[in-house]
């Protein structure tokens, strides 16, 4: 911790300057630079002190301390773990931006000096280690340069800024937990609401954006299939649930080859399936588990209902006696970035770093629960990416071929000192884009 409070210190007597004559455009190199040193400080201290979601205690502590030496007025353990900070700056629109703090149970492998070496108890008990494997200490980094800039630069905007800092994003129940707990009552209620990204698919240096729907829906299902087991020589004397089970998750896939429109993505994965202890035996029941993605809500509807619909039918066609247990578990939406908010941010970062370094990226099916913000509300909303790859690495992947390490992996390794960089640049520009454009 004393690297992060000698930064603290520096950043308190350094960053004293305001915004150039145009203050909507972005801040100078000079002034990300003077908070370059506390940015960085963070990302090493949470990188190599990471923790699991729903006990970001540490975690949600340091932000809280930061952002109350900028001067915010800081609510703790909102809706859990989470952090609100306000800062007010006369009349103007309230624009909220989010960071997620929690980190994955992966067993770090990138070999770094800073490498996480932390193993904790999760809540089955189970000795897990843990990883800021997603890059949500970039994310948390980022946000408190970003923070800074706009506490020491109140010449330069108006309005109001609500930081959120948010917990459980990996287990995608923290933004409904915050929103639960009344975050869009209890404080300033926004205009907008942003968030960034770390990325494993882009430079350093660079950033990304998707227009409309730019993460998916995500849905977990769990079936039960219920037969009547017996010996396995004797079939017929039984209802066996792997045969259900088997023609049930064929079934499943004609739901997106045959019935959903083909220029609505869809996806119906299953990723597990428990049945029987042992060869001879048929056992009474088969266990699975689904992932389902979408965007269109109707179109997560049908992919939903149909889902029950099959495994009910497909049971019943072999004559089990007892209809399958369809339980619909965690969820959430897909993160849909507002068109008009988006080119307006994306004419901001264009100016702040180059239109050659402004990158426009495809939609993906997986999840965010960022998503959770706009679709509950109706606030137009935009999350953007960083790129974190190191430019040599990026360049030489993509001559040869070789994939890089993705998000979620044991050996993701932001190259941090251009990300966090990039990243304070485009962030303090998006939201002077909203905050200070007269």
């Amino acid at each position: 911790m004393l690297r992060l409070s000698v930064a603290i210190f520096a950043l308190c007597v350094a960053t004293t300057s305001v915004f150039a004559a145009e203050p909507w455009r972005a801040p100078s190199s000079e002034q990300v630079e003077a908070v370059y040193p506390m940015a960085e400080a963070l990302y090493l201290d949470l990188h190599e002190h990471p923790e699991l979601s729903l006990h970001e205690v540490q975690t949600a502590a340091k932000l809280a301390k930061l952002l109350r030496g900028f001067g915010y007025d800081v609510t703790e353990n909102f809706g859990g773990n989470g952090v609100v900070a306000v800062l007010k700056n006369g009349d103007g629109p309230v624009i909220m931006f989010r960071s997620d703090m929690d980190a994955l149970p992966v067993d770090e492998r990138t070999g770094v000096s800073y490498a996480s070496k932390v193993r904790v108890k999760d809540d089955h008990g189970m000795d897990v280690p843990v990883m800021h494997a997603c890059g949500h200490d970039v994310h948390m980094a980022l946000a408190m340069g970003t923070m800074a800039l706009m506490a020491k630069n109140k010449a330069a905007w108006k309005g109001t800024l609500v930081f959120i800092g948010q917990p459980a994003e990996e287990v995608i129940g923290g933004a409904k937990n915050m929103l639960a707990a009344g975050l869009l009552t209890k404080f300033p209620r926004p205009e907008y609401i942003l968030g960034v990204h770390d990325s494993a698919n882009q430079p350093a240096g660079t950033v990304g954006f998707t227009s409309g729907f730019a993460l998916a829906n995500s849905d977990t299902v769990n079936v039960t299939i219920f037969g009547r087991g017996g010996h396995g020589s004797s079939p017929q004397t039984t209802v066996d649930p792997i045969v259900i089970a088997a023609r049930t998750v064929m079934a499943w896939q004609t739901i997106v080859s045959r019935e959903n429109n083909p220029l609505d993505p869809a996806v119906v994965t299953v990723g597990t399936i428990h049945g029987g202890a042992k060869n001879n035996i048929i056992p009474d029941e088969v266990n699975m588990g689904l992932t389902v993605r979408s965007y269109k809500p109707e179109v997560r509807a049908h992919l939903l209902a149909s889902i029950k619909r099959i495994a009910e039918a497909e049971s019943l066609a072999a004559g089990a006696s007892k209809a399958p247990l369809v339980e619909f578990a965690d969820s959430t939406s897909a993160v849909y970035n507002d068109p008009k908010l988006t080119q307006r941010i994306v004419g901001a970062l264009n100016a702040a770093l180059g239109t050659a370094n402004v990158v426009e990226q495809p939609p993906v099916m997986v999840a965010e629960d960022f998503g959770e913000y706009g679709s509950s509300s109706g606030i137009p909303s935009l999350i953007f990416w960083v790129g974190g790859v190191n430019a040599e690495k990026y360049a030489a992947a993509k001559k040869s071929g070789d994939p890089l390490p993705s998000l979620h992996s044991s050996l993701w390794a932001p190259d941090y000192k251009p990300t966090l960089k990039t990243g304070i640049t485009a962030e303090v520009a998006a939201l002077l884009e909203v905050l200070g454009r007269p």
